[in-house]
């Protein structure tokens, strides 16, 4: 029964201890003390002999509960990087200008000129007039057609022609622009006046002019 008691009480003492270390007290003494010289100092233990002693109970400062950390708002995500395109222009493409015979001017996109059909000898070819059974040129053996500005030395056919195109140069980029919109204004002026049929081929025309200028000329 003794030992029964004591271990009880032990238990209590063990409880207790335990509860005293867990939750420490509300209050704390601190002391002010003052030496011979009157210097002061605060302490939790009583002052030194010979040391002026003044005793008073305060609240026991209690550590703060840990705050949980402010959660900061996510970043937004970036916006999702997009393909970079890069646009190329196509070179300025050239534009010619053609001269008739007559002295008539026309602009060419590829630099060849009309074509026109002339006979061979307005180009210096030497001719002759056509063989017979009875032998060449005759009864007029002094009728032969040279002309004296072209030597040629191979053969050449009786009567005959060929295809010769108007002579053209290229124009300087300033001009080729400002002949584009002499053209885009011709058509322009041609459609306040066409059938709806034929507004329809020049707006193909026109839109294909206004893509040649922006690339060419700025869209100027």
């Amino acid at each position: 029964m003794r030992v029964a008691l004591a271990l009880a009480v032990c238990l209590l003492l063990f409880a207790g201890s335990a509860r005293a270390q867990a939750k420490p007290a509300a209050t704390v003494t601190v002391y002010r003390c003052t030496d011979a010289a009157g210097k002061v100092s605060l302490q939790d233990a009583p002052c030194a002999k010979g040391q002026a002693q003044q005793a008073r109970e305060m609240l026991r400062p209690v550590d703060a509960s840990p705050r949980a950390a402010a959660s900061l708002p996510t970043p937004a995500a970036p916006p999702a990087a997009t393909d970079a395109r890069t646009v190329y222009l196509a070179p300025p493409r050239p534009l010619y200008e053609c001269v008739t015979p007559e002295g008539k001017r026309y602009t060419s996109d590829d630099g060849r000129g009309n074509p026109r059909w002339v006979p061979l000898w307005t180009l210096g070819y030497p001719t002759v007039r056509p063989r017979s059974v009875l032998g060449d040129n005759i009864g007029h053996p002094e009728r032969v057609m040279r002309p004296p500005h072209r030597e040629i030395n191979w053969p050449v056919a009786t009567g005959g022609g060929t295809w010769i195109r108007d002579d053209c140069v290229m124009l300087p980029p300033v001009e080729a622009c400002a002949r584009l919109r002499d053209r885009r204004s011709t058509l322009r002026t041609r459609f306040f006046n066409a059938q709806e049929k034929e507004r329809d081929v020049l707006r193909e025309q026109e839109r294909a002019l206004n893509a040649r200028l922006d690339n060419d000329c700025d869209g100027r």
